[in-house]
């Protein structure tokens, strides 16, 4: 209790502590609230989420199967740039090979099956 708390919560705590029980005054209250707010963990970021638009892009096209020269093609963009893209996605997740970041991707959720676009797209018709 605060020193210039409510004298009638003041009695209420007394009658409290001897029945076994507790009162937290609520000034007390809120201010532990906004100090276990400011010391709870923070998500971890997830490492896709460090990945730029066009890093997603490429991913995608990846995921798809297509070869540097498709996805260059595809996004109207050199092939070494599309090397450096892959290159930069697969640090960044912390990935060796285009085959570990399309088990990343579907892992994540940054990817779909066929079949699981087609059943989702017939649950949004529902």
């Amino acid at each position: 209790m605060l020193k210039d708390s409510d004298p009638a919560l003041l009695l209420d705590a007394v009658r409290n502590l001897y029945e076994g029980r507790g009162l937290l005054d609520p000034k007390v209250t809120g201010r532990l609230i906004a100090r276990f707010a400011q010391l709870s963990p923070r998500p971890a970021a997830r490492p896709h989420d460090r990945l730029t638009p066009r890093e997603h892009e490429v991913l995608t096209h990846i995921v798809r199967g297509l070869s540097n020269g498709e996805i260059a093609a595809a996004l109207t963009i050199e092939e070494g740039t599309v090397k450096t893209h892959v290159a930069r996605i697969l640090t960044k997740l912390g990935l060796r090979t285009r085959v570990h970041a399309v088990i990343y991707a579907y892992e994540h959720g940054l990817a779909q099956t066929r079949a699981g676009r087609a059943v989702h797209d017939a649950r949004r018709r529902w």
